[in-house]
């Protein structure tokens, strides 16, 4: 005879993960029940957004037995680990503010992610409120001219001019710390961010609701994925190549340099040193690729056993 508990074993059942706390999973169904997972064996590889397959060990307890075929994965990386910020997003909101002041680094970096994983980027200025938004404005106006929408917002006071940018998209929002993202997801979302932060302090796990990914619902069709704040994005998994295809200003030029192993370092005859000179590329993005490309090498020769 079966009892109960072998039939719950049986069922596996179709979800979404709509928290990752790191050997812990929220998933969510249909039904819109959500139940803490483990991963089966040793691995890890389930991220918030990923669509899984999960066997029930219980009412609220289970495990991912299958993680779907991405359509896509952000995560950053270092020397030493990756960590993976979500799957399976229509877009990404870059949110910066004029205070603390814009690190160009920090978006140049996170640009160079969103485009190397195919993600398109909305840059979302916070804090309008402030008087040296104006002038934050401004320096983000090549960005404009490379193609990137850009948009104003005060998370303090209207969150408006960002809502027709998500509806009808699954959005990650990624920014550093004090940037007013948390102000923005309670705007957005305060009902689901208390849930949620019940649900994991209730496992004594109070930390994981400013640690790792979530996803918030905000009507049927539209949701977004917040990130825990962070100061760099680390490049490191990327290749040379790969990155300087992810800049959309230096495209136009890549294969139409004198030498087909250019690096856009110093080499005569480059093509985006000489879109450079003639005012085609701006110098400060040459020199931010410059300098990651050369920080790139200097860690691959530091850390040989990393393999791409």
């Amino acid at each position: 005879m079966t009892t109960r508990r072998e039939k719950s074993e049986q069922v596996v059942i179709e979800g979404r993960v709509v928290a990752d706390f790191g050997r812990e999973f929220l998933v969510e169904f249909a039904d819109r029940r959500q139940v803490v997972c483990t991963r089966k064996g040793r691995r890890q590889d389930a991220t918030c957004g990923d669509f899984v397959e999960v066997r029930l060990n219980g009412p609220a307890q289970g495990s991912i037995e299958r993680v779907g075929t991405r359509r896509n994965l952000l995560f950053r990386s270092d020397q030493w680990n990756e960590k993976t910020l979500a799957a399976n997003v229509d877009q990404v909101v870059i949110l910066l503010a004029p205070k603390p002041p814009i690190s160009e680094a920090f978006l140049n970096m996170s640009l160079v992610a969103c485009d190397a994983a195919r993600i398109p980027v909305v840059i979302a200025l916070n804090k309008s409120d402030l008087p040296e938004h104006a002038a934050a404005r401004k320096t983000l106006v090549p960005y404009e001219k490379m193609g990137y929408t850009v948009i104003t917002m005060s998370a303090k006071f209207d969150v408006a001019p960002l809502l027709p940018h998500l509806e009808k998209k699954t959005t990650l929002l990624v920014g550093q710390s004090g940037m007013g993202k948390s102000k923005t997801v309670n705007a957005l979302v305060l009902s689901d961010v208390a849930r949620v932060g019940e649900l994991t302090t209730s496992r004594d796990s109070g930390a994981h609701t400013t640690t790792f990914s979530r996803f918030y619902r905000l009507d049927k069709d539209t949701s977004i994925i917040d990130t825990p704040g962070f100061q760099s994005f680390g490049l490191f998994h990327l290749t040379e190549d790969q990155i300087g295809d992810a800049m959309p200003d230096f495209r136009p030029y890549l294969g139409a340099c004198k030498f087909n192993d250019c690096a856009h370092l110093s080499e005569p005859g480059c093509a985006i040193i000489a879109a450079v000179g003639k005012g085609e590329v701006s110098a400060a993005r040459l020199s931010f690729y410059q300098v990651l490309i050369e920080q790139h090498r200097e860690l691959h020769e530091q850390h040989p056993e990393w393999k791409k």
